[in-house]
């Protein structure tokens, strides 16, 4: 008979894969599950759209906590308030020269109208603007400005209505926000200034805003009638969702995994963004079944009301910001299911400008440095077409911890089939590639294995 001692007879753990090995696991499985499409289907066709205020983003709160515990991670929920709005309903018609219904959808935080009559005043830019400023008084203003990039051009939604209601407009409709359109309009937030009267804004179509532009350049001033029943209501609770992995080493710190279940009231939300949260949720589902834990921790963050107000994202900055030194990186996936190209890396260096954005040589060295450090991550991904690693923000939730010195990171996708139906009825499910959202999984998987084991970030 042979003895053992107690110590002899335990079962050595597992070795620590290289991220080689880890790699080629981790794709390897993602590329054959159909677990993400198969929970995007059910976020999306059983419970829908999840705007703030809706039943149906609680339910969501409590299907994510529920699937994240079936994954064996350990979870929770941290309260939170999110601002409410009321779509309601909107009518907009062209009434003069000739008759025409047009397709309006009400911006969020917009007021409303109980209904008004108004001539257009067309402009390009808020330049064009300034430069008819004497034309603006009692009209309807329409910015009718092509898609460039999202971020040059969405300033338009923003802060149209108040920039012309500065100089007296009734009311602002915008040309929405996407490169092409089948007469869809585009919804999303707007926001008033303190200086400005509050006026009615609304997204019409790229086809309504250009044909207005062609009367205007004839010499014809159209005019339109337009009503709206938006409101603001009472604010409302809601909760961020939080799913925790613990890590072989409890003292290295954790990284977040984060997408926002929230949605608007339009379509399903299904590229915006339930895409990034069954992604986020797979990518660590795949890190829990492996042999052993990663050095860090793995913490999926599900935030709530990033549409309307990003309460989520800052209300979980608030909560944790004594503990910043934990949060070693923190990636986000909110740019849809579109095919995988790499990850945006966004690191700020010690003693940065935060005004700066990220834009001063101390930011600038660290993330060239951070990128370095991960080029062999980048190498591994290219076989999925996913191994481009590049400077650049890392997405909206997790902005309150990058601004505070934690590295982050933006999964990266083609987004041409993304842009026409962002913020429209038709963000359903049926968008979604199956295929492309594995790769999403196994790119988002491997990236949060190397980001858990790297010894370090910055080059500090």
């Amino acid at each position: 008979m042979w003895w053992f001692t107690e110590a002899e007879a335990k079962p050595k753990p597992a070795p620590v894969p290289t991220l080689e090995q880890a790699a080629g696991d981790l794709i390897g499985r993602a590329l054959v599950s159909d677990e993400a499409y198969e929970e995007l289907v059910e976020l999306c066709d059983r419970i829908g759209a999840r705007f703030n205020g809706s039943p149906a983003l609680e339910r969501a709160v409590e299907w994510g906590s529920q699937r994240m515990a079936d994954d064996g991670l350990n979870v929770h929920t941290e309260k939170i308030t999110l601002p409410v709005w009321f779509r309601g309903d909107a009518s907009a018609e062209l009434i003069s020269p000739t008759t025409r219904k047009l397709h309006p959808l009400a911006l969020g935080g917009s007021v409303g109208t109980p209904g008004l009559e108004a001539e257009v005043l067309v402009v390009s830019s808020f330049d064009d603007l300034e430069l008819q400023k004497d034309k603006a008084a009692g009209k309807i203003v329409v910015f009718d400005v092509p898609f460039t990039d999202y971020g040059k051009t969405v300033r338009y939604r923003f802060g149209g209505a108040s920039a012309a209601a500065r100089h007296g407009a009734v009311a602002m409709l915008v040309r929405s926000i996407t490169p092409e359109s089948l007469d869809s309009p585009h919804t999303g937030a707007m926001r008033y200034a303190d200086d400005a009267p509050k006026i009615p804004a609304v997204a019409i179509t790229i086809e309504d805003a250009t044909l207005l532009h062609r009367l205007q350049d004839r010499g014809v001033t159209p005019k339109i009638r337009l009503a709206m029943s938006s409101e603001m209501r009472p604010e409302a609770e809601s909760a961020n969702t939080i799913g925790d992995l613990p890590g072989r080493d409890p003292d290295a710190g954790v990284v977040v995994l984060s997408c926002h279940l929230d949605s608007w009231d339009v379509g399903q939300g299904a590229q915006d963004d339930g895409a990034g949260c069954v992604t986020v949720m797979a990518a660590a589902a795949l890190i829990a079944e492996l042999p052993v834990r990663p050095r860090r921790g793995i913490r999926v963050i599900l935030y709530a009301g990033e549409e309307f107000g990003v309460a989520g994202g800052k209300s979980y900055f608030e909560q944790h910001k004594h503990e910043m030194s934990t949060f070693f990186a923190a990636l986000e996936a909110d740019t849809g299911a579109g095919q995988p190209l790499g990850f945006t890396v966004d690191v700020r260096g010690v003693g940065s400008d935060p005004q700066l954005d990220g834009e001063d040589p101390a930011s600038a060295a660290a993330t060239a440095w951070t990128l370095a450090q991960l080029a062999p991550v980048g190498r591994l991904l290219d076989g999925i077409g996913a191994g481009v690693l590049e400077k650049g923000e890392a997405g909206t939730d997790i902005f309150p911890l990058v601004d505070h010195g934690v590295p982050g990171f933006g999964l990266h996708q083609d987004m041409s089939d993304y842009w026409p139906i962002h913020h429209t009825e038709a963000d359903t499910v049926d968008k979604v590639d199956p295929v492309l959202l594995q790769k999403n999984v196994a790119a988002t998987a491997v990236m949060a294995w190397a980001l858990a084991e790297i010894p370090a970030l910055r080059g500090e």
